[in-house]
């Protein structure tokens, strides 16, 4: 080692040493001794002392050239890996009543075992003349082994301690992740990376303010753990890999040993395509699948962790908002179960009489439809079974009645039918394909596989509930629009049909005949907008603007007149609501309509016309036959509720939606025999002419 990085190598170690001292320190001060001791305390105690050691006795190494220092440095770096340990181990030590996880139980002899193996090799009483490589590869095996437990902690931690646990598992990554690379390069090239070993204690050093976080946010920052099976392959995959690391690492060591002048050269060849093989066994969904198998049978009591199963399972059907999308989602997540790389759902076509391919995942595509009176069918609803064809290859009387359809065999490896039910029901089911490693259908896997097909159904069937409400809705809204044009044709065929009956008594007189032009061109109009607005939607086209109401009561009361009914006008001048004209007066038209109908030829009518405040206000009175309270209350403005014989209801309901949607106000005061009184209150309409009259009138 030059002198520059000498001189760096000591800044490090005494950097090192000072960070772990005043975390000792620190840890005292906050009563890390104190009785009653925590056990986890203990440890990760001991684990600091022996760190500031470390970091001092490799400074001290540095400049006093002896094999001493060396070796207690390096026995203070196994102790430290020691108390880290047994501090991560004892935070998965089970709550009381409860085994120790298997997952763990194995790992507290592996660990025991290369600590032991490091002190051994390093004082030199275990394998003379080899100790240096059985050092180095138990030093990259204890750093791989503490990466895995630190990857069990921040995978298990409760999410209200994960706040104190993250910077802790960060300061461990880092210091863990930084000797792991140190050590494999030794181990791979058989020499330390002289740069990197320069600055091992000041890495140390950084990760010490994350341990001093954790502890500074609360005493009590790591809760007891559990280990979950999620977690238990990960860390399965990661030591798997550290160990196929370390053989390779051997291999490597020994190739270039023996290989003369291409013994580099075969060693780096080595290396790459053990990553590559590596990686093509990381990403293999065979390799994974074989794994949860592997862990399924020979850990846990039951194979599946159904929390963590149903959960998934949940999110992948509630990640999709069309039956479409969905029957892919519901194939994949039953699929995923199981490790099954393909899948098709059936579900009952239009006809509700026939099961059909609706959705595919990997499969090629299916046009054959199954009736659902044929065995197949029989089958799964009588039973509910999810049939394994691979059982029924073998035992078919365990099926009794079942016979499988022609299309069923030429689907490539199908290997089980999922039933879907909703309230025993049968409304599709799902063909898996067979898996990619060999697994037993037990009861546990079709126990789990029919519940999650319910699920699956019902999901499903919430889907085209919706879907068929939306299209109600759709017809529910053009039936609505249909009514008010029938409504609004029925005023106008009844008008003409007046207008005929007074033609054969009137036809000769010019008057009528001027009348009878004008209510035939605007009977023209009125239909035309009836057109248009069935082509363009529920609400006429045209933006409201301002109404002359005076113009339009006059209106009104002509066309009464025309019909031999008088109705009294009280007009209190030019008021101007806003809104349009034609809608204006079919709205206020059909109230005196109503009016009319309600009240005798001896009866009033009468209109009334003024300003109350910033709204203009019409007023329709009669002394017709009224209506009840009740009627008023809870009919009147209801779509199809009416009094009239020939009437459909549709007027009060569209005028009072109409006045609503410019912001107005109907009123309804009615009593039985007494009459009826209807104020419209509607936003006035100032022009910017009339608003500077009434400014100058003002001053």
């Amino acid at each position: 080692m030059d002198s520059g990085n000498l001189t760096l190598a000591a800044w490090s170690y005494g950097l090192a040493g000072f960070a772990y001292s005043a975390f000792t320190l620190h840890l005292i001060r906050i009563g890390y001794l104190r009785t009653p001791r925590n056990v986890s305390a203990i440890a990760l105690l001991c684990a600091i002392i022996f760190g500031a050691a470390w970091g001092w006795l490799n400074l001290a190494s540095l400049f006093y050239d002896s094999g001493t220092l060396v070796t207690l440095g390096t026995l203070s770096d196994s102790v430290r890996y020691g108390g880290w340990f047994a501090f991560l181990l004892m935070l998965f030590r089970p709550q009381k009543g409860e085994k120790l996880p298997s997952v763990v139980a194995w790992m507290i002899p592996v660990a025991a075992a290369l600590v032991l193996v490091q002190i051994l090799a390093t004082t030199d009483v275990f394998m003379p003349g080899g100790t240096l490589r059985v050092q180095r590869f138990s030093s990259m095996a204890m750093s791989l082994l503490a990466l895995m437990l630190v990857e069990q902690l921040f995978r298990n931690v409760p999410e209200d301690s994960r706040w104190n646990a993250k910077p802790l598992c960060l300061g461990l990554t880092g210091t863990f992740l930084f000797d792991a690379y140190l050590y494999s390069y030794t181990v791979l090239f058989n020499r330390m990376d002289v740069d990197a070993g320069s600055v091992h204690g000041a890495v140390h050093a950084l990760m010490v303010p994350f341990l001093l976080l954790s502890t500074a946010r609360r005493h009590d920052w790591i809760a007891q753990l559990r280990v979950s099976r999620k977690a238990a392959f990960h860390s399965a995959t990661l030591l798997i890999s550290g160990l196929y690391l370390m053989f390779i690492s051997g291999v490597g060591y020994y190739v270039r040993f023996f290989g003369g002048d291409w013994g580099r050269a075969l060693q780096q060849m080595l290396m790459f395509s053990a990553l590559i093989a590596l990686m093509v066994l990381a990403l293999s969904g065979t390799v994974r699948a074989k794994l949860r198998v592997l862990l399924g049978k020979h850990f846990f009591r039951y194979r599946y962790d159904y929390r963590d199963e149903w959960l998934k399972f949940t999110q992948t059907l509630s990640a999709q908002h069309s039956p479409q999308a969905m029957g892919q989602q519901v194939i994949r997540g039953l699929a995923d179960m199981l490790e099954s790389p393909a899948g098709s759902l059936w579900t009952r076509g239009p006809n509700r009489q026939t099961f059909g391919q609706v959705a595919r995942w990997n499969l090629t595509e299916c046009t054959e439809v199954e009736d659902e009176t044929s065995a197949f069918s029989r089958f799964l609803i009588q039973s509910g079974w999810v049939i394994n064809l691979e059982e029924y290859a073998v035992a078919p009387q365990r099926y009794s009645g079942l016979e499988l359809p022609s299309w069923l065999r030429s689907i490539p490896r199908a290997w089980l039918i999922v039933p879907l039910r909703v309230d025993d029901e049968l409304t599709g089911f799902v063909v898996l394909a067979s898996p990619r490693t060999q697994t037993d259908v037990n009861w546990e896997v079709n126990d789990l596989l029919k519940t999650a097909g319910r699920q699956a159904a019902s999901f499903l069937a919430q889907m085209q509930a919706t879907e068929a409400l939306l299209e109600v809705r759709k017809f529910d809204a053009f039936n609505r629009m249909s009514a008010f044009v029938v409504h609004d044709l029925k005023n106008i065929v009844t008008q003409l049909s007046l207008m005929m009956k007074n033609a054969k008594r009137l036809q000769a007189n010019p008057e009528f005949q001027q009348d009878m032009l004008l209510t035939v061109e605007n009977s023209l109009d009125r239909m035309r907008q009836l057109m248009l607005q069935l082509r363009e939607g529920a609400t006429p086209p045209g933006t409201a603007f301002g109404v002359d109401l005076g113009v339009v009561l006059q209106r009104i009361t002509a066309a009464a007149t025309s019909r031999e009914r008088h109705v009294d006008l009280k007009n209190s001048g030019r008021v101007f609501a806003r809104g349009q004209d034609d809608r204006l007066e079919r709205i206020i038209g059909h109230v005196v309509q109503n009016a009319l109908d309600a009240t005798e030829s001896a009866g009033r009518v009468w209109l009334q016309l003024d300003r109350l405040g910033s709204q203009a206000r019409v007023v329709i009175s009669d002394t017709g036959q009224g209506m009840s309270k009740e009627f008023v209350r809870d009919r009147l403005f209801k779509p199809f509720q009416t009094t009239k014989q020939a009437g459909m209801g549709i007027g009060a309901y569209e005028s009072f939606q109409y006045v609503q949607e410019l912001g107005g106000t109907i009123d309804v005061q009615s009593e039985p025999n007494q009459g009826t009184t209807v104020t419209l209150l509607l936003p006035l309409f100032e022009d910017q002419n009339e608003f500077n009259s009434q400014m100058l009138k003002a001053t």
